[in-house]
């Protein structure tokens, strides 16, 4: 029987497939078989598992399969995180969990959209995904428990710098009001003009900075056990930040987000992944005759991507006898600033293949110094 006239049940697996769209308080759920069918949603309350597979249950019935055929499941990657997929796989579902980034949109300046409609669009997704067509959609590597607990830490002392930056703002911003450019409030105690501070402002700004201490307070807890973590943790990825930071210009902070975020369980097979999981890859635009590049995608991890420009600049005063730094001089040493400027977004690139070869391969970057693991100030 040749490909042409093999209908879908031939060409699919004997299973169910069900895909999940995730809301605060109910699920809408979508079974399908093969796409020669119309998709059957239900609607149930969030997390009840149970009623999930009793309707799964009565779906394998209702479309002709057997009791015992398997469960392919999918939901997109969002707020819920990963219990879902651990709960799914637990009770012997093939669960999915699909980057949103990847689901073909249509280009039309308005278009339906409901939770019922997204759900029927997955369930057929999935059935191309299981049939074979893995451009259907993309799925997401989902961390195990012990790492994505890991995480935490980097991803809390990133926000908690960011609160930081914001108090600090706020009670700038509220002393230039009165002509004062000191941060240092309570040692001065003084408008511009020699006056008292007025009682409502003072109070307001002793709040201020109070909340901005309790930030800090937290701030060194959280990069205490950042550093503790990777000086005395037996595990892989621990190990890997302290390769890491044996490198001259990358200091435990630096290493330890690469490493939880990127390198630690991710299994990244060559240079593309490498770049494109960070948005650090180019977009070409070529139509006829016009052929331009667009910038860097930035459709990745973009605190990654941040964290590698920074180490670029670092990498450059650090490094300077580096194949990466000479490069870079060679390329953009002489130019403007806003070209260099570009050029450091190409150096992070290179340089984050080059970690990554590093703790992956154990192959040091060309004229790479190392030096003893550095302390947190």
């Amino acid at each position: 029987m040749s490909d042409t006239t093999r209908t879908a049940e031939d060409i699919l697996p004997a299973r169910l497939c069900m895909a999940l769209d995730l809301g605060a308080s109910r699920w809408h759920v979508a079974f399908l078989r093969d796409t020669t069918r119309r998709p059957k949603v239900h609607v149930v309350a969030a997390g009840d598992f149970g009623t999930l597979l009793d309707k799964a249950v009565a779906a394998k019935k209702r479309l002709g399969l057997s009791a015992d055929a398997p469960i392919s499941s999918c939901y997109e990657a969002g707020r819920d995180g990963f219990w879902i997929h651990r709960e799914l796989v637990r009770r012997g579902v093939d669960n999915h969990v699909i980057d949103p980034g990847s689901i073909e949109v249509e280009r039309r300046s308005r278009k339906r959209k409901t939770d019922r409609i997204d759900a029927t669009k997955e369930v057929v997704r999935l059935v191309r995904f299981v049939g074979g067509d893995k451009h259907a959609f993309r799925t997401v590597k989902v961390p195990d428990e012990a790492a994505e607990d890991a995480r935490r830490m980097t991803r809390e002392r990133r926000r908690l710098k960011k609160e930081c930056t914001q108090h600090q703002t706020r009670i700038r911003a509220l002393l230039a009001t009165i002509g004062v450019r000191e941060e240092r409030v309570m040692v001065l105690a003084l408008r511009a003009d020699g006056q008292p501070l007025p009682p409502l402002l003072r109070a307001e700004l002793e709040r201020e900075m109070e909340r901005l201490k309790l930030v800090r307070e937290h701030l060194r807890a959280v990069e205490a056990n950042i550093k503790a973590y990777v000086e005395t943790s037996p595990d892989a990825t621990a190990e890997k930040c302290r390769m890491l930071s044996g490198l001259k210009g990358i200091g435990i902070r630096s290493a330890a987000s690469l490493c939880l975020e990127f390198f630690g369980w991710r299994q990244l097979r060559n240079r593309r992944q490498v770049g494109g999981l960070a948005g650090l890859t180019g977009t070409p635009h070529q139509s006829g005759d016009m052929n331009h590049e667009q910038g860097i995608s930035k459709a990745g991890n973009s605190s990654i991507r941040t964290s590698m420009v920074e180490l670029a600049w670092g990498w450059l005063r650090y490094q300077p006898n580096s194949d990466l730094s000479r490069w870079f001089v060679e390329r953009f040493g002489g130019g403007k600033s806003r070209q260099r400027r570009i050029g450091v977004v190409a150096l992070a690139r290179k340089l984050l293949v080059a970690l990554w070869r590093f703790v992956d391969q154990g192959v040091v970057p060309t004229g790479a110094l190392l030096t003893p693991m550095p302390r947190l100030s």
